[in-house]
């Protein structure tokens, strides 16, 4: 007989069960034809063998794929990253999954165009297709995808006009066409998008005027216009409804003209614009200081004039460069810029000393300007988060402040091109992070830092044309420089020899870059809240510099990654050239000219196969040119003039297209008929014999004429007197 404790445990057990039984999902239970539509199509592709969907397991707990709890019907499939490396056929299986809301075939490498079967998927919320190699216009069928809610086909190669369908899409928060090739304009009423939030066109071939209408969007937050082809003045419709959500503007890099609009200042909640690149004028509206949200402002590369605001100097990043400002106020209160770039305007005066109250400076450009005076030493408050210090071109005086001892983020240091003086400031040494140091055309004068040889990532060192004086090399003090893929020291006075091993350890011009067409920049910006649909907004400013390149003083705007060059030129450096150049496999300039360098030609030079210009000119260089150097294949430019070369001149290629002047006053070279297209080419002394003769025969050509005159000259006069007299 059953006890009462028997009883009530019975039912405690009971009721645990049953609870548990109802909170307990159901099970998936895949359906057969979900789960053979979807082996069919990942079959379809190369890759899908070896992916790990497995036939005798539910298919609603394989890899990217989510299915209804109850129905069992695959409502989600998320491949993002995988390598399909195809196209989508229209007749693709995966069009069967009717009940499919989400699908995520981002950055798949698929091919082709988008099938017109995709119009199949009419549950669809979210549609996601970036970053892959799709072509053609988009199929009218998507047109009929009127749930969507997000669409990305960014990063593809989608081309014709705005789609028109799109029309039909009512309930798109989420627009993304970025990175295409589309080639129209906007339709003029875009105001039916009544729940779009972001809208993303950026680098395409949109032309026409500015699509006022879309901003009547309520709910828009989000709008990138940039790099695109629009064109005429920038202004809002002139209504009450205007979207109050806005916090993000790009209409970077178009034509846009005119003035900014004072109305820009109705979207209270704008925290990013960009506006650099276009052909905007006029002064900076006075009511964007309503905008209390602003953190980030760019303006650059416009014809903008004027005072600059001080109410700007409480933003976090403002960039004015390539403008025409002439003069800006000072903050009403303490500033907060972080990067500020005012580079390539008409400001002049005094350093500003606000800047010093910059405690979170990263980046700070005034080069191109008519800033004069010192470098105040109160910069040193602002060094602690500096990343980017750049003054070049200015009129700055007196000394370079040694105030560095915090600047352990410092990634470029360029003073160059003022009239700067003195000592070279050591506390750089602390500055681990340092890439880029350009001081030159000033007045430094100081001993060659050997010190900065220390610093493991120093890629670029500019010093030429300064006062910098000594040897190159001390035997007590390590080479270093194991980073150093540019150094100019040109026209400078420095002196001494260099050992055959000088070069060993520049273990950066050794090894080839993977680096290519990438350029030394600062980034001004910040990742948005929209980095989840794969944009950061930013711009760019690159470092430049001077050198002379094949012969020519040349303005590199913009410094490759990959570019390796040596200019020792314009010094007193004597001895041989060292034998450890021949270890700098990717060099591509080498300029030693007008120094004492002396002896041979290294032969090892010719191993040097990516050299492109070679200037040896104005050294006391003998014996002859290594033959081998008619072998490389890119050395365009070469220069042996004005030393003690003799024998053969190479018969390469390369040194048929040189210039005559490129071998002059080197009295034992010859076989330089072709080059200088002449049968014989005389020696300097012979030439100089000639040109005595000239001289010679023209001094003759003087007298005999002044011999002639002078009796013509009295016969003249004798006539003239006997016509006067007979006249009488």
């Amino acid at each position: 007989m059953m006890t009462r404790s028997h009883c009530y445990c019975f039912i405690t057990i009971f009721f645990t069960l049953l609870l548990h039984t109802l909170a307990s999902p159901p099970h998936h239970f895949c359906k057969e034809d979900q789960r053979d539509a979807l082996l069919e199509f990942i079959a379809e592709f190369p890759t899908g063998e070896s992916y790990t969907w497995n036939k005798s397991s539910d298919c609603c707990f394989w890899e990217g794929v989510t299915c209804n709890h109850r129905s069992g019907q695959v409502i989600s499939l998320d491949l993002s990253y995988t390598l399909l490396n195809s196209s989508l056929k229209t007749n693709n299986s995966l069009f069967r999954l009717r009940s499919l809301r989400h699908l995520n075939l981002m950055d798949c490498n698929l091919r082709g165009e988008i099938p017109s079967s995709l119009g199949n998927l009419s549950r669809l919320v979210e549609l996601d297709l970036w970053d892959n190699h799709l072509v053609g216009e988009v199929p009218v069928s998507v047109g009929n995808l009127n749930e969507l809610r997000v669409l990305s086909l960014g990063g593809n190669k989608l081309s014709g006009n705005f789609p028109i369908i799109f029309a039909n899409l009512t309930k798109l928060s989420f627009l993304g066409l970025n990175f295409n090739n589309f080639t129209s304009t906007l339709p003029v009423n875009m105001s039916e998008f009544i729940n779009l939030e972001y809208f993303n066109i950026n680098e395409n071939s949109f032309f026409g005027p500015f699509p006022k209408s879309l901003f009547l969007n309520p709910l828009l937050e989000s709008v990138d216009l940039g790099r695109n082809q629009f064109t005429g003045p920038f202004e809002f419709p002139n209504t009450s409804s205007l979207s109050s959500k806005l916090q993000f503007l790009n209409l970077a890099n178009n034509r846009f003209d005119g003035p900014i609009p004072e109305s820009i200042s109705k979207f209270l909640h704008l925290s990013q614009i960009y506006l650099n690149h276009n052909n905007f004028s006029g002064s900076i509206p006075r009511s964007i200081s309503k905008l209390a949200n602003l953190t980030d402002l760019h303006l650059s590369n416009n014809m903008l004039k004027g005072r600059v605001p001080g109410f700007l100097w409480r933003l976090l990043a403002v960039t004015l460069s390539h403008n025409y400002f002439s003069s800006f106020a000072n903050p009403s209160k303490d500033p907060l810029i972080q990067m500020l770039d005012l580079s390539s305007n008409s400001f002049q005066g005094p350093f500003p000393h606000w800047i010093c109250k910059l405690k979170k400076l990263s980046l700070l450009d005034l080069s191109n300007n008519l800033f004069n005076g010192s470098i105040p030493p109160c910069l040193r408050n602002s060094t602690v988060s500096l990343i980017d210090l750049i003054l070049r071109n200015n009129s700055f005086s007196g000394i370079i402040p040694d105030i560095f001892a915090d600047a352990t983020e410092l990634q470029s240091f360029d003073v160059s091109r003022n009239h700067l003086e003195g000592s070279f400031p050591k506390s750089l040494i602390i500055c681990k992070a340092l890439q880029i140091v350009n001081v030159e055309n000033n007045k430094i004068k100081d001993e060659f830092p050997f010190w900065l040889g220390s610093l493991p990532s120093l890629n670029v060192l500019i010093l030429r044309s300064n006062e910098f004086y000594g040897p190159l090399y001390h035997p007590h003090m390590s080479i270093g420089f194991q980073s150093l893929k540019v150094i100019d020291v040109s026209h400078n006075e420095f002196t001494g020899t260099l050992p055959s091993h000088y070069f060993s350890n520049w273990r950066e011009m050794t090894t080839s870059s993977e680096e290519i067409d990438q350029y030394y920049f600062a980034s001004i910006g910040y990742t948005t809240p929209w980095n989840t649909y794969h944009t950061i907004y930013y711009e760019s400013v690159y470092h430049s510099m001077e050198m002379v390149n094949k012969g020519v003083e040349m303005n590199f705007e913009r410094i490759l990654k990959d570019f390796r060059a040596i200019n020792f030129s314009g010094n007193r450096i004597s001895g041989e050239i060292p034998e450890s150049i021949s270890c700098l496999k990717e060099l591509r300039l080498l300029n030693l000219s007008n120094n004492k360098f002396r002896n041979d030609i290294p032969r090892c030079i010719s191993n040097l196969k990516n050299l492109e210009t070679l200037d040896l000119s104005s050294n006391n260089l003998s014996g002859q040119i290594p033959q081998d150097l008619g072998n490389l294949s890119f050395l365009s430019y070469m220069n042996f003039s004005h030393n003690l070369l003799q024998g053969p001149v190479p018969r390469g290629t390369q040194f048929q297209r040189q210039k005559c002047s490129s071998f002059l006053d080197n009295p034992g070279l010859f076989g330089l008929e072709e080059i200088c297209q002449q049968t014989h080419v005389p020696n300097p002394t012979s030439h100089q014999s000639e040109e005595l003769s000239e001289a010679e025969e023209q001094v003759l050509n003087w007298i005999a004429a002044a011999i002639a005159y002078g009796p013509g000259l009295l016969c003249g006069l004798v006539m003239g007197h006997i016509f006067t007299s007979h006249n009488q």
